[in-house]
């Protein structure tokens, strides 16, 4: 199955991808283009070092979502691409796009959905106190990291964490389980049931 990956910034959860890839622990699925709406963005960097085809769709350039969401689906449709992993991408995606690719779109949030969904899920879970965060591969629906949960993995806050530090303990949880994810939905073995994701022997 040939995935998009979807970038806005590091790219640290594409590199996890490129290097389960590299490892022959993510196929059937394949990473097939990389996609950035940032020209700065260090993830093209990283695309171009494992040689992969890499596009850039800066959202700038466009006066709505609906023109932007249109020529990303056309660069998606020119590489034959079939699914969809959203890593660090700072874009809300429209049911115009998500429709295109029925429960193949991946997304990994640095938070135990449904709770502390959008930007600076870190700094919001410190803020409000909780004890335990962590982070959440999901399944894109139109809604802000509201789709079918497939994983989560749970990151216990300590005393001393500052967002960076609680941050890169999250990371570390998505960088196993996001290449995982995009293994069993190319394998065909992720099952939506109402909101629940049912992961096929």
């Amino acid at each position: 199955m040939r995935f998009a990956v979807l970038v806005s910034g590091q790219g640290t959860n594409l590199q996890a991808l490129l290097d389960a890839e590299r490892r022959d622990q993510l196929a059937p699925a394949q990473v097939a283009l990389v996609v950035s709406n940032r020209p700065s963005a260090p993830a093209l960097a990283r695309a171009a070092a494992a040689s992969v085809p890499s596009v850039l769709i800066d959202h700038m350039q466009y006066t709505n979502r609906r023109g932007f969401e249109d020529a990303l689906l056309a660069e998606l449709r020119r590489a034959e691409i079939e699914a969809v992993v959203l890593a660090g991408f700072m874009r809300i995606l429209t049911e115009h796009f998500v429709s295109a690719f029925p429960h193949r779109i991946l997304n990994t949030h640095p938070a135990l959905c449904p709770a502390f969904p959008g930007v600076s899920a870190p700094r919001q879970a410190l803020d409000y106190g909780v004890k335990v965060t962590g982070c959440t591969v999901h399944l894109v629906d139109a809604g802000v990291d509201t789709g079918p949960i497939v994983f989560q993995a749970a990151v216990p806050i300590e005393e001393d964490d500052d967002e960076a530090r609680l941050h890169a303990r999250i990371r570390e949880h998505e960088h196993v389980l996001l290449p995982e994810a995009a293994r069993l939905l190319a394998a065909g073995r992720l099952r939506v049931e109402g909101r629940r994701v049912r992961i096929l022997p």
